[in-house]
C-alpha cells in the first residue's frame, strides 16, 4: 500500500504555487477559442465585456474586428473604444492597435480581438499576441479570440486537414499563460448556413470560403481539434488542482491508460497491447516500470528487455516514465497512477510456469500483479496473457543466482569457519545448543553483506549441512535422530532465509547509493568545471571527460568548421576516425536537430549514438557516445542523463561563446573610441593650432612689406608657440601608442626638478598667459632619477591640464618634497575641481570629467599618459582636492636618483 506521505502535496505543486504568487502582479487572460471563423467568438468577447461594465468593471475595447457586421457594431456602442493607430503601408492606411494609448489609460479590462494578427511593419511588436503579453505584463486584464487553426503546435495537422498552411500563428505558451479559456461552439450546418446567409464574410468571397476551409468534412475535424485542446486544458487544470491539494485519484473526467512493464518477456506484447487499447479508445497512454536495487545487478540481457519495450512505446508514441522504489514496486504504480489521474491499467499475466526458485520467492512476496489486482480496486485492470512458447524461449534465471566464483568460495570459506568456531562452544555445555545456530546465520550475514543474495543462500544451506553433520546426533551423519533437532534446523533454515535477503537487499541498496553518489558527485565536479571554464575547448574537454567517466563509455564532440564539415573536437578517450554510418548519424543529429544512431530510429546500426549540441537559438554540433555495454546505451534513463548534460554543456559552449563576443564587442568599442579620439584630435586639437600656424605664416609671406618688426615677431612667436602646441599633441598620441605596446623605455638620468620646470614654463608661455605659475621647490631637494624629456612631458601635460580648466587670472602651483626615496610633486590650481567619485577615473584613457557643453574640448589622452610616463619610471600618479578643498590636485611620486658614483655618469 502507499505509504501516508503519499497524502501529501507533490513538490511540484509547491512550485506552481510559487510561479503563481512571482506572477500576481500580471492581468489575466481569457481567450474564446473557436474551431473556424463564424462561430462567434467576438460576439461572445463583446458580451462578457458588456457584463463586467454592467459589474462596474472598468471595460475598455482596445481593438475589436466586426468584418461589416451591423450587428456586432451595434454592441459597442455602450462600451469605451480607444482610437487606433494610423500606419501608412505601401500606399495604403492600416489600423492597429495603439498600444500605448491603451498602457496610459490603463483600464481593468481590455478587449482585443484576433490574437494571431500580424501588426503592420513598423510597429513596436510584429504579432499582436506580444502585445497582448505586454499589456498582461502591465496589470491588465485582456480578453481576446483565437482560432484553432493559429495554434503554432496543430499547424501541420490544420495544414493537412484543410490543404491550407496558415502563416499567422500564436506560441502554445500563450495558450499555458491563459487563465481561462472558453470554446466556442458551433455544429458545422449552422456554420454553413451563417456563412451562406452573409454573416461571417462578404458575398465576393463566399464561394471561395465554402470551396476551402468551410467544408463540412474539414469544419468537423478542426471542431474536433478545439475540443480536444479544450477537453486538455480542462484535463490539466484537474490534475494541478488534485495534485496541490493531495487529492487521491483517478477521478473519471478523461480516461488515461497506463502500462505496466517489467524484465518479463511478456513486456513488448503489453505495449502494443497498450497501443491497440489506446488507439481504439482515442485515449492518451503511459507505459511505466519501476527500477529496485535488485534492477542493477540484473545481467544484461535481462535488463535489455525492458529497455527494447520502452523504446518500442516511444516509437509507437506513448509516454515513457522509469519510477523507483526500494521493494514496493506496486505500491510505486498506483500512487503515479492516482498522481497523473490514470484509469485504465494494463498489466502481464504472472507466469504458471515458473522456476522452483520463483515458486519459493512467490511464498514469501507476493508478485506485483497480484497486488495490483487487489489493491487497484478503484481502476480498471486488464490483464495480458503471454504466448507461451514465446515465454519459455526468453526466460532467464533470476539475476540473484549469478554470481562470480569467488563469491561461492567465500561462502563455503564463511562456514568452515563458523563449524571450527562452534566447535569449542559445543563442547561447553553450559553454553545452549541455539549459539551455534547464531554463528552460522552471523556468517549467513556477513556473507550476504559482502556479495549479495545468491551467496548468502548458499551459505544458508552449506550451514544448515555443517550442521547437521558435526552437531547433531548422530555425529558426523547427515541423518536426524531427534524430533527437536528437525525443528531446529529448519528454523536455522528460515533464519539464514531471512537473514540472507535482508543482507542481499540491504547490499543492492548500498551499491545503488554509491553509484548515486559517484553520479553526484561528478555531475558537481562537472558543474565547477564548467562554471570555471573560460575557453570553450576547456568546456568541451570537461564535458567530453564527463560523459566518459559518468556513463562508462568513449564519447566525442562534432562541431562545423569554416566549411560546415563537422570535425572532431574533443574526445575521451582519443578516437580515430568514424566509419561511414556514424558519420551519417552525426550528420543527420546536426541537421537535424534530432538523436541518431545507436538505439534511435535513424540509423540504428550504427555503433556512435549522437545528440545535438544545441541551444534555443541554434546548433553548436554534436555529441557521441559509443557504449561498451550496448544494451546500456539503449537505456532510456542513461539517454536523458545524456540529454541533460548535453543541455548543460551547450548552455556553457554558448555562455563562453557570448563572453568572448564580449570582449570582440568591448575591443571594437574601444576602437571606436579611439577612432572618435583621434578624429577629435585631428578635427579640433591638431587643426586648430595646425591652421593657426598657416595663418601666421601666410600673413608673413604675403604682407612682407606691410607688417613692421613688431608684428612679424608677434606672428612667428605665435606660429611657434602653435607649433609647439601641436608637437605635444602628436607626441602624446606617439606616446600612447607606445605606452599601448610595451615599448617605451625611458633613459634615466640624474635630473635637477628645477631644470624641468623651467623648460615647462618656457614651453608653456602662451598657455600661461593669463595664469600665474608659482614653483616652490626646495633648494636641498635631491636629483631625480627620471628621463628628463618624458617627465617634463608628464608635468606640461598636467600643467596644461589645469590651464584649460582653471578660471583666468587664477594661479596653477607647483609644490615638491621629498618623501623618503621619492619626491612627491603636486601641481595644483584654482578650478572647479574634480568630483571625488571621477578622481580615479581621470586617469582613463579617452575619459573626462561631465561638465555639460561648456567645458573645454580635448582628446582625454592627458592625464592617461601622465600616469603611464609616471608609472614607467616606478612612481604613481593620482588626483585629489586641493588646498581648503578648492580647485584640483595632481599629484606625481618619482625616485630620487641613487646616492652613489653613478651620478657623475
Amino acid at each position: 500500500m502507499p505509504s501516508p506521505q503519499d497524502d501529501r502535496p507533490p513538490p511540484e505543486s509547491f512550485l506552481a504555487g510559487a510561479r503563481g504568487e512571482e506572477a500576481a502582479g500580471a492581468g489575466r487572460l481569457k481567450i474564446f477559442l473557436g474551431a473556424s471563423p463564424g462561430v462567434g467568438k467576438t460576439f461572445a468577447m463583446i458580451e462578457e465585456a458588456r457584463l463586467r461594465q454592467r459589474a462596474g468593471r472598468d471595460v475598455v475595447v482596445a481593438l475589436v474586428e466586426t468584418h461589416g457586421r451591423a450587428e456586432t457594431a451595434a454592441l459597442l456602442d455602450t462600451l469605451e473604444q480607444l482610437p487606433r493607430r494610423q500606419v501608412e503601408y505601401r500606399g495604403q492606411v492600416l489600423s492597429e492597435l495603439d498600444l500605448d494609448a491603451l498602457l496610459a489609460r490603463r483600464p481593468a479590462i481590455a478587449l482585443i480581438d484576433e490574437l494571431a494578427h500580424t501588426n503592420a511593419p513598423g510597429s513596436r511588436h510584429p504579432k499582436r499576441w506580444q502585445d497582448v503579453v505586454e499589456v498582461l505584463d502591465a496589470g491588465i486584464d485582456v480578453v481576446t479570440t483565437l482560432n484553432i487553426q493559429h495554434v503554432e503546435s496543430l499547424n501541420d495537422v490544420v495544414a493537412r486537414i484543410t490543404g491550407v498552411r496558415v502563416q499567422e500563428t500564436v506560441p502554445d505558451q500563450i495558450l499555458q499563460r491563459a487563465d481561462q479559456i472558453e470554446l466556442i461552439d458551433l455544429p458545422p450546418e449552422e456554420l454553413i448556413k451563417r456563412l451562406e446567409d452573409g454573416k461571417v464574410y462578404v458575398p465576393q468571397q463566399i464561394g471561395r470560403a465554402l470551396d476551402n476551409f468551410f467544408g463540412k468534412g474539414k469544419l468537423t475535424a478542426l471542431r474536433e481539434l478545439a475540443l480536444r485542446t479544450a477537453a486538455s486544458r480542462v484535463d490539466a487544470e484537474m490534475l494541478d488542482w488534485m495534485q496541490a491539494h493531495a487529492v487521491k485519484g483517478p477521478w473519471p473526467a478523461e480516461e488515461r491508460l497506463l502500462v505496466c512493464i517489467n524484465e518479463a518477456p511478456v513486456a513488448r506484447s503489453l505495449v502494443r497491447a497498450g497501443k491497440r487499447m489506446a488507439e481504439r479508445a482515442r485515449l492518451p497512454w503511459i507505459v511505466a516500470t519501476v527500477l529496485t536495487p535488485r534492477h542493477e545487478a540484473m545481467p544484461a540481457e535481462t535488463r535489455a528487455v525492458t529497455v527494447e519495450a520502452l523504446r518500442l512505446a516511444e516509437t509507437l508514441g506513448a509516454e515513457t516514465v522509469v519510477l523507483r522504489a526500494e521493494t514496493d514496486a506496486a505500491g510505486e504504480i498506483l500512487r503515479y497512477a492516482r498522481q497523473r489521474n490514470v484509469s485504465r491499467l494494463v498489466i502481464g499475466r504472472p507466469r504458471s510456469q515458473r522456476s522452483w526458485w520463483q515458486r519459493l520467492v512467490g511464498a514469501f512476496r507476493e508478485p506485483v500483479a497480484d497486488r495490483l489486482l487487489d489493491d487497484a480496486t478503484d481502476f480498471e485492470i486488464t490483464v495480458v496473457t503471454p504466448h507461451a512458447r514465446i515465454e519459455r524461449r526468453k526466460a532467464v534465471a533470476g539475476p540473484w543466482l549469478h554470481g562470480p566464483w569467488q563469491a561461492y568460495a567465500t561462502a563455503f570459506g564463511a562456514i568452515a569457519v563458523a563449524t571450527i568456531l562452534a566447535l569449542p562452544i559445543s563442547i561447553w555445555e553450559a553454553v545452549p545448543g541455539g549459539a551455534i545456530s547464531a554463528i552460522y546465520l552471523i556468517a549467513v550475514l556477513m556473507v550476504g553483506a559482502r556479495w549479495g543474495l545468491g551467496p548468502s543462500l548458499a551459505a544458508g544451506a552449506l550451514g544448515s549441512l555443517a550442521y547437521n553433520f558435526f552437531y547433531t546426533p548422530p555425529y558426523y551423519s547427515l541423518h536426524i535422530s531427534r524430533s527437536e533437532d528437525v525443528v531446529s534446523i529448519l528454523v536455522y533454515l528460515l533464519g539464514a532465509l531471512f537473514t540472507g535477503t535482508l543482507a542481499g537487499r540491504l547490499k543492492a541498496q548500498v551499491e545503488a547509493m554509491r553509484a548515486a553518489q559517484r553520479r553526484t558527485e561528478t555531475l558537481y565536479d562537472f558543474a565547477r568545471k564548467i562554471a570555471s571554464a573560460t575557453q570553450t575547448d576547456d568546456v568541451l574537454w570537461a564535458a567530453a571527460f564527463h560523459i566518459a567517466a559518468t556513463l562508462d563509455c568513449q564519447s566525442l564532440i562534432l562541431m562545423p568548421d569554416a566549411a560546415g564539415a563537422l570535425q572532431q573536437v574533443q574526445g575521451h578517450p582519443t578516437i580515430e576516425d568514424l566509419d561511414a554510418r556514424a558519420e551519417g548519424a552525426a550528420r543527420w543529429a546536426f541537421e537535424k536537430n534530432e538523436p541518431a544512431g545507436a538505439g534511435t530510429a535513424t540509423l540504428p546500426m550504427a555503433e556512435w549514438l549522437f545528440v545535438p549540441l544545441a541551444t534555443a537559438s541554434s546548433i553548436l554540433g554534436v555529441i557521441g557516445v559509443r557504449f561498451r555495454d550496448r544494451q546500456r546505451g539503449l537505456d532510456p534513463e542513461t539517454r536523458r542523463l545524456l540529454l541533460a548534460v548535453e543541455d548543460q554543456v551547450a548552455v556553457a559552449v554558448e555562455r563562453t561563446r557570448l563572453a568572448g563576443e564580449l570582449a570582440n564587442a568591448r575591443v571594437s568599442a574601444e576602437g571606436e573610441k579611439l577612432r572618435g579620439a583621434l578624429l577629435n584630435s585631428v578635427s579640433h586639437d591638431l587643426r586648430t593650432p595646425l591652421v593657426t600656424v598657416i595663418g601666421a605664416v601666410s600673413s608673413l609671406a604675403e604682407t612682407d612689406d606691410v607688417l613692421g618688426a613688431a608684428d612679424r615677431r608677434e606672428l612667428t612667436l605665435t606660429a611657434l608657440d602653435e607649433a609647439r602646441r601641436l608637437d605635444r599633441y602628436v607626441q602624446n598620441l606617439l606616446d600612447m601608442t607606445r605606452l599601448g605596446h610595451g615599448v617605451l623605455a625611458p633613459k634615466r638620468a640624474a635630473v635637477d626638478l628645477r631644470e624641468i620646470l623651467g623648460v615647462v614654463r618656457n614651453d608653456l608661455k602662451r598657455v600661461l598667459a593669463s595664469h600665474g605659475l608659482v614653483i616652490e621647490t626646495p633648494r636641498d631637494l635631491p636629483p631625480l632619477h627620471v628621463d628628463p624629456v618624458l617627465i617634463g612631458q608628464a608635468i606640461a601635460n598636467i600643467v596644461e591640464n589645469a590651464a584649460k580648466y582653471a578660471p583666468a587670472g587664477t594661479s596653477i602651483t607647483i609644490t615638491a618634497r621629498a618623501d623618503g626615496a621619492m619626491a612627491e610633486i603636486a601641481v595644483t590650481d584654482e578650478g572647479p575641481g574634480i568630483p571625488e567619485a571621477e578622481r580615479e577615473r581621470v586617469f582613463d584613457l579617452f575619459h573626462r570629467v561631465a561638465e555639460g557643453d561648456s567645458r573645454p574640448a580635448g582628446t582625454g589622452l592627458g592625464l592617461s599618459i601622465v600616469r603611464g610616463l609616471v608609472e614607467a619610471h616606478g612612481g604613481t600618479a593620482r588626483a585629489e582636492a586641493g588646498p581648503g578643498g578648492r580647485g584640483a590636485a595632481i599629484v606625481i611620486r618619482l625616485p630620487f636618483a641613487p646616492a652613489c658614483s653613478d651620478l657623475s655618469e
